[in-house]
This record gives C-alpha cells, sequence and structure tokens, in this order.
C-alpha cells in the first residue's frame, strides 16, 4: 500500500468566523413561557396549562447560550412555573371547595 498524497490545498481553506451577535432579540416562544402558567391559574384551564407546560419545555430546551445570559428567567424556572400552574388547574379535583351552608 502506498501512503495517499494528502489532497488539501491551504489556499482554499477558509477560516471560522462566528456570526455576528444580533441585539435584544424579542423571543415570543419565552413570553409565551412566561404568560400561558398565569392565564391557566387565573382560569383554571387545563389545556392552556398542559400548553404552557410544552411551551416551556421547548423554550427550556432550544435555550442558546445567548438567551441564557440575557434571559431575566432561566428556561427550567418557566418550566416549573407552568408545572405548577398544571397542579393548581388540577388541584380542585383532588382538593375540592368547601362548600357554602346556603
Amino acid at each position: 500500500m502506498a501512503p495517499t498524497k494528502d489532497m488539501r490545498r491551504a489556499d482554499l481553506i477558509i477560516p471560522y468566523q462566528e456570526p455576528e451577535v444580533k441585539g435584544d432579540t424579542a423571543d415570543m416562544s419565552s413570553s409565551l413561557s412566561s404568560t400561558l402558567p398565569m392565564a391557566a391559574m387565573f382560569m383554571r384551564n387545563k389545556m392552556i396549562g398542559w400548553a404552557a407546560l410544552i411551551i416551556s419545555i421547548q423554550n427550556w430546551l432550544g435555550e442558546s447560550e445567548q438567551a441564557k445570559k440575557n434571559a431575566a428567567m432561566p428556561g427550567y424556572l418557566s418550566a416549573g412555573m407552568s408545572f405548577m400552574a398544571l397542579v393548581s388547574t388540577y388541584l380542585p379535583m383532588f382538593l375540592p371547595p368547601p362548600q357554602s351552608k346556603a
């Protein structure tokens, strides 16, 4: 077996350039993951609670390093908040409200 010659050409190599960081871009998914749990708690709507949980988990898993630095609320906190909102929508099934004596 003959050794193979390196066929790469040094004049064709393009060095890596890191993409420019964009400023404060409005992130719709983080806005949804922070407002939907509140809507689910206020309206006691289970579907909004499930949507809030799914959106916040997707937002948490898709977080970039730049978003982690700029975010006011981390992804795991919004996922925990949406989970607690979902728990609060199902809470009347396990702890029913007191009956009125009227």
